[in-house]
């Protein structure tokens, strides 16, 4: 499955350098490990801005310290998975 996700511009460059690993989503789409996310990067305004990078999911992070309904995504590019 595909997710397609908006990022703003900050956190989208962190994730691009891989300072960011991970993404901390409401859980409404069912994420789960194996999947990919796409995320689009969007202004303060929330507008895209036409930049996007892919990843896969390689944990789920949910309940004990986590919101209820929200998870905390691991991601890595496919250079980085090891299977």
């Amino acid at each position: 499955m595909m997710h397609h996700l908006k990022i703003y511009s900050e956190f989208f460059s962190a994730v691009c350098i891989r300072i960011k690993t991970f993404e901390v989503r409401k859980n409404d789409r069912n994420f789960q490990v194996g999947d990919s996310v796409c995320l689009h990067e969007c202004d303060e305004e929330a507008e895209e801005t036409g930049r996007h990078i892919k990843f896969i999911i390689s944990y789920v992070l949910a309940g004990e310290g986590i919101k209820k309904g929200y998870v905390v995504l691991g991601i890595k590019s496919l250079s980085e998975l090891s299977y």
